[in-house]
């Protein structure tokens, strides 16, 4: 064969195999978010003006996903930050609406009542570069919501301690 022939044949291949690659992503769409799977991860993309915990409420539960790990940055204008109060066993909100930088978003994903929870913290970057830091109630996207979704293969379920005021994993069947 002939160089030319090679490199037509090597081309070829190489469409190929990117076609084929094409034909098996799995792509993904829900309730204001779209997603790819990428091996054993998803990655998340979160709509414009959409509520963080919405978005990826709806995407683990359309994945049945039971367990797992977040991950993301982003971009908010609205946002509604948790400090636990262990002396009252209550949570003390704060909203902030200004456009901030999402540097930081993880959290895990477990069970309560039958239902998937989000447990999500953030960090947020201001316009000064000063940082706010939480545990997330809500964000709403202006910008991009960027996540990695890492579900585990198991179901992880968290329990109501009366005495601390706070949800946590229970390993007892």
């Amino acid at each position: 064969m002939n160089q030319t022939k090679i490199k037509k044949l090597i081309v070829l291949i190489a469409l190929s195999s990117l076609a084929l690659c094409v034909a098996n992503a799995q792509t993904f769409k829900g309730s204001r978010w779209t997603a790819r799977k990428a091996g054993d991860a998803y990655i998340v993309s979160i709509q414009d003006k959409s509520s963080i915990v919405e978005a990826l409420t709806d995407f683990v539960t359309s994945r049945k996903i039971q367990a797992g790990q977040i991950t993301g940055i982003g971009a908010t204008n609205e946002a509604t930050l948790r400090f636990f109060d262990p002396a009252t066993k209550k949570y003390a909100d704060k909203v902030f609406k200004e456009q901030m930088e999402i540097s930081n978003l993880s959290g895990n994903i477990s069970e309560v009542e039958g239902k998937p929870v989000l447990h999500l913290h953030i960090t947020l970057g201001r316009r000064d570069y000063t940082a706010l830091a939480g545990h997330l109630l809500d964000a709403k996207i202006r910008g991009a919501g960027e996540c990695f979704v890492y579900p585990m293969d198991a179901k992880i379920i968290k329990v109501k301690n009366e005495e601390v005021g706070l949800n946590f994993y229970d390993f007892e069947p």
